[in-house]
């Protein structure tokens, strides 16, 4: 076979297996195409069968809304026809009620106009009448009415002045049982064990060897702390002991407290001395402050001036007659405030008041004045108002009782003061000073009576006119000043009074 023979077998051969292949695909291309449209055609039926029951179900759903709708429109009809009923009813009730209303005032006007006229005719017949008593009796109501008035007291003055009487002292015994109840409620409520107190000036040495070193060589030593201190420092034969000596508390406690760490550091010269007194200060004034936070804090004294504050926590190194005079004073808030609650007064104002009476005793030995006068300048120049000035202002005598909180605060201070064992000065202490003071007044001419009152803070003195002119009194009652000063040891101030009087009695027969 040739060549050409087998290549044109194979072309003929690729033509029909090509034309085979193409009869073959166009075959299953038709077998597929039908199936396609069946598939197409089954699932748009199945379409329209979901889509007819969706239909028929939205169909029932909008029925049954419909339904549902119609049903509750038919209720809310029925509800507002009886809300209209009842609406109805109650104005026609109102309207049958305004027309009763309008008939009873119609009735009232008609009874008050018969009342007036009734009054009326009363009236003119008391008239009437009282002029025919007064024609009959030729006297006039007011005559008559005074002579009856008359005729009754005179015969019943004693009566009446014996029940009078009586009445009074029935009303001063109930007021004495009633202020003594108040007092004694008060009094336990407020049962604090007194403990009376003297900040020591008495500083303790180890040994006797110590005292060499606090004078220092040349006494250079003592003089230092003196005057660091502000304090006179003495130094006597007793053993064991020195004495600080000021009439300032406070310094008497920073000097104690300075020189009791100077012992125990044990190296004492004047720069040593300096450093360790301004320690003690700051810890005084330290304690000064916290003192008074803890006495407004602890009797419920709130919106002091921070001043204020620092000035009452002086008075916890402040006695009188051994009493602390700051816990005298919390004493003496607790007391004012109880019994301004139990007779209906300010116990605000009370405590407040009974708190700082005592306040001027912190500087009284700084600035001139009696502690009270000290006090009212304090509180009036920190913005205290009014009020708590005259509850405090009046503990001692010194100014009128103006409000009825000023005669708490005084109570609760004579309260205070005498409790058992309060104070601890002696009868025969307390007699000599007042005795030393009349005697300086006495020993003057022309002196004729003395009387030192308020503990010893005032004396009196009565002159002899005929001796003694009123430009001499004047010269008396400072010369007498004079000599307290230099001859009598206090604090605060002594008042001065002299009194001349002259008086001429006769006798008209």
């Amino acid at each position: 076979m040739s060549l050409k023979t087998i290549l044109l077998l194979t072309i003929t051969s690729g033509l029909g297996g090509i034309v085979f292949g193409y009869f073959l695909r166009w075959l299953i291309t038709l077998g597929q195409k039908g199936s396609v449209e069946i598939a197409v055609k089954k699932t748009i039926l199945e379409a329209k069968d979901q889509a007819q029951k969706i239909v028929d179900k939205a169909e029932t759903q909008a029925e049954e809304l419909r339904h549902e709708i119609k049903e509750k429109e038919r209720t809310q009809e029925i509800e507002l026809k009886r809300k209209e009923e009842r609406l109805i009813k109650k104005d026609e009730t109102l309207d049958k009620r305004q027309v009763d209303i309008a008939r009873e005032l119609e009735t009232i006007k008609q009874r008050f106009k018969e009342i007036e006229q009734l009054k009326n005719e009363l009236t003119q017949a008391g008239i009437k009448k009282a002029g025919e008593l007064e024609r009959v009796a030729k006297l006039t109501e007011a005559e008559a009415r005074e002579e009856l008035m008359e005729t009754i007291a005179k015969n019943y003055e004693e009566d009446l002045l014996i029940r009078m009487r009586k009445l009074e002292m029935q009303g001063e015994e109930k007021l004495e049982v009633k202020a003594k109840s108040i007092l004694t409620t008060v009094i336990q409520r407020l049962a604090n064990g007194p403990i009376p107190e003297v900040m020591s000036t008495v500083v303790v040495l180890p040994s006797d060897n110590v005292k060499g070193k606090i004078i220092g060589k040349e006494g250079r030593n003592i003089r230092a702390f003196e005057k660091a201190s502000g304090v006179e420092v003495i130094i006597d034969d007793t053993p064991g002991s020195i004495i600080l000596s000021s009439f300032d508390p406070v310094r008497r406690q920073i000097a104690k407290v300075a020189l009791d760490q100077l012992i125990v550091d044990g190296r004492i010269h004047p720069a040593k001395i300096e450093e360790i007194v301004a320690k003690a200060k700051e810890n005084v004034s330290q304690i000064i402050k916290e003192k008074g936070e803890q006495a407004a804090y602890e009797t419920n004294v709130f919106n002091l001036d921070p001043r204020i504050i620092l000035i009452l926590g002086r008075l916890h190194f402040r006695t009188s007659y051994g009493q602390n005079v700051l816990q005298h004073s919390i004493e003496m808030a607790h007391l004012s405030g109880m019994l301004a609650e139990e007779l209906g007064a300010d116990s605000q104002v009370a405590r407040t008041g009974a708190l700082l009476h005592d306040i001027g005793k912190a500087v009284d030995h700084e600035v001139t004045g009696t502690h009270v006068e000290i006090g009212r300048r304090i509180l009036e120049k920190f913005g205290v108002g009014e009020p708590v000035i005259k509850a405090m202002q009046a503990h001692h005598g010194e100014y009128p009782y103006e409000t009825l909180e000023s005669m708490i605060v005084q109570t609760a201070d004579a309260i205070s003061g005498a409790r058992p064992g309060a104070r601890r000065d002696t009868l025969e202490n307390y007699l000599k000073r007042l005795k030393d003071l009349e005697d300086v007044a006495n020993s003057f001419p022309g002196v004729e009576k003395t009387y030192a009152i308020q503990a010893g803070r005032e004396i009196r003195i009565f002159v002899k006119p005929q001796e003694i002119s009123d430009i001499e009194a004047q010269k008396l009652a400072r010369n007498i000043a004079m000599r307290v000063e230099q001859e009598l040891k206090y604090p605060g101030e002594i008042k001065i009074i002299v009194i001349r009087e002259s008086r001429v009695v006769e006798y008209a027969r």
